[in-house]
């Protein structure tokens, strides 16, 4: 399996294309803006987008939700535990700035477990609460798509509605940094890292 890192809107949110080499079907992760960005590299591709990932419901994950469902006409996932935030007041302020479209409600609820297949490999939901509620990450064959639940060097805010970091330490102890030290970590936002460098390294992790 393959990806392609597109990184989108003016908080430099990465959006990532996890795609089957073999049948070029590709999930969108994370579309938080610049939707005709997204769509170029799509096309660049030749890519054929099966459904639309969130890690979790904030507007700079979700802003271009709608844009890629008109477009594709595919399926929109996310926690249930997030399903709040796609309503909450602040962030139809924030999209405003950040010129996102409000994301429409979900298709489909993840479940912490649940495999997603994309074309002859899958994506494996964790259920990582404390950014959010409803976070989540995507796994699959040393690989980890993280949300901003883990960064190279940090760890998502707590102080956002619904952030706990009681639950957010407790699912990078639980959830997290129990994968192998050669998984590549992709995260919502900045440089990838490992699980190994992290463990050596994040201050948040001590």
């Amino acid at each position: 399996m393959s990806y392609q890192l597109v990184i989108v809107g003016p908080l430099e949110t990465n959006c990532y294309l996890f795609f089957c080499p073999q049948t070029r079907e590709c999930a969108v992760i994370d579309p938080g803006a610049e939707a005709e960005k997204i769509f170029e590299a799509i096309a660049s591709l030749d890519l054929k987008p099966i459904i639309i990932l969130n890690t979790h419901g904030h507007v700079d994950h979700t802003g271009a939700n709608l844009d890629l469902k008109e477009r594709y006409q595919i399926p929109i996932a996310l926690h249930p535990g997030d399903l709040p935030l796609l309503e909450e007041y602040l962030q139809l302020e924030l999209g405003l700035m950040l010129g996102a479209r409000p994301a429409p409600a979900p298709d489909h609820l993840l479940a912490d477990g649940e495999k997603i297949a994309v074309g002859e490999s899958f994506l494996q939901v964790i259920h990582s609460p404390g950014h959010s509620p409803g976070s989540v990450c995507f796994y699959t064959d040393h690989l980890l798509f993280a949300g901003d639940t883990l960064f190279s060097g940090g760890v998502g805010r707590t102080d956002l509605p619904g952030g706990s970091w009681k639950d957010l330490a407790h699912s990078l102890k639980a959830r997290v940094m129990t994968l192998p030290d050669e998984t590549v970590v992709l995260p919502g936002h900045g440089p990838k890292t490992t699980i190994g460098e992290e463990r050596e390294s994040n201050p948040y992790l001590e």
